[in-house]
């Protein structure tokens, strides 16, 4: 929330705003009652991407209708609310999707507990995440936050250089998002890990496809259009993964799989000389997968993590005087 509150308002809160932002993000974390009619329209196999970006263009009617978002504190209620909300909407888009009861947030837990809470409690049992889970999940979500003027962040700044307001930008933003060129890449870590599972390869011979450029497979989650060396998230991330791994216990072979890749592919000099390093996409598709986010929630997770740069980047525009509709 700290990075939240640095991104969109300039500085590091206070303990003073620390606490009034926090509690205008706990005040705002539920939904409207009406917007459960919206869940129940949905069908069930409705992919969790459409649900989030209808219900946030949603919120504008439901939520704050009487704010002007360029007054100050107007501006700040929405923005909390739109934090809040949009870890909402996630779970509750889940739940209704395996056809179990939305669950409300609680008062008492931070953002990635919160969040793990309404995604895997069902009424009769409450999901306690573990230290290990809440810090690899809030690692996750700082470092999703913000990202150059990519796809979706230059969408958002888009629509909203047409007067938009913060929800249908956002919601916006969402929708490019969704494209698998833009926030797939950790989908595609975990489809790449069950394609060597499946096959029934060795890590090695996977590696060796890879090196054959005949073969048409791809390394997924390792080098960056941007970072030419190691990705910096990804050495923060992986340590959040490790430490998650370790803790766990888990037993899950893609996991295996994924650790060992690793291990081989960093001790491999076609993959070294070319600086094609794990990056964020690979560890965060490890995490979510070892916490039990299903793959299909895996963008919508990333969207939870950036919409505090979106919010960001809107404000920027619209904040210039200057500002003219982008063409």
């Amino acid at each position: 929330i700290e990075t939240a509150e640095l991104l969109i308002f300039g500085e590091l809160p206070d303990e003073e705003e620390r606490a009034e932002f926090r509690s205008l993000l706990t005040e705002n974390s539920a939904l409207h009652q009406d917007m459960g009619k919206h869940f129940d329209g949905f069908p069930t196999n409705a992919h969790p991407m459409s649900i989030l970006s209808a219900m946030i263009s949603a919120l504008q009617s439901h939520d704050l209708p009487e704010h002007q978002f360029t007054d100050a504190n107007g501006f700040r209620e929405a923005a909390a609310s739109l934090i809040a909300k949009t870890r909402t909407i996630a779970a509750a888009s889940y739940k209704s999707h395996v056809g179990q009861p939305i669950i409300y947030p609680r008062y008492d837990l931070n953002y990635a507990e919160n969040f793990l809470h309404m995604m895997f409690s069902v009424p009769y049992r409450d999901y306690e995440a573990t230290p290990e889970e809440a810090h690899a999940l809030n690692m996750f979500l700082v470092l999703h936050a913000d990202h150059e003027q990519n796809c979706s962040t230059s969408t958002v700044r888009m629509v909203a250089s047409s007067g938009a307001n913060l929800y249908a930008s956002v919601s916006a933003g969402v929708n490019a998002l969704w494209g698998p060129l833009h926030g797939g890449a950790n989908m595609q870590v975990i489809e790449m890990l069950e394609r060597i599972r499946q096959g029934a390869m060795t890590t090695r011979d996977y590696v060796a496809r890879v090196k054959d450029r005949k073969s048409g497979a791809k390394l997924m989650g390792f080098g960056h259009r941007v970072y030419r060396n190691f990705d910096p998230r990804a050495r923060i991330l992986k340590d959040a993964a490790d430490r998650l791994l370790d803790a766990m216990h888990i037993t899950d072979p893609l996991l295996d799989i994924a650790r060992e890749l690793e291990q081989v592919a960093l001790a491999d000099d076609y993959f070294v000389s070319r600086r094609l390093y794990p990056n964020v996409d690979f560890y965060s598709g490890i995490i979510l997968r070892a916490i039990g986010i299903p793959v299909d929630m895996f963008t919508v997770m990333f969207a939870i993590g950036r919409t505090p740069g979106w919010i960001a980047h809107w404000k920027e525009v619209t904040d210039n005087p200057r500002q003219r509709i982008y063409r």
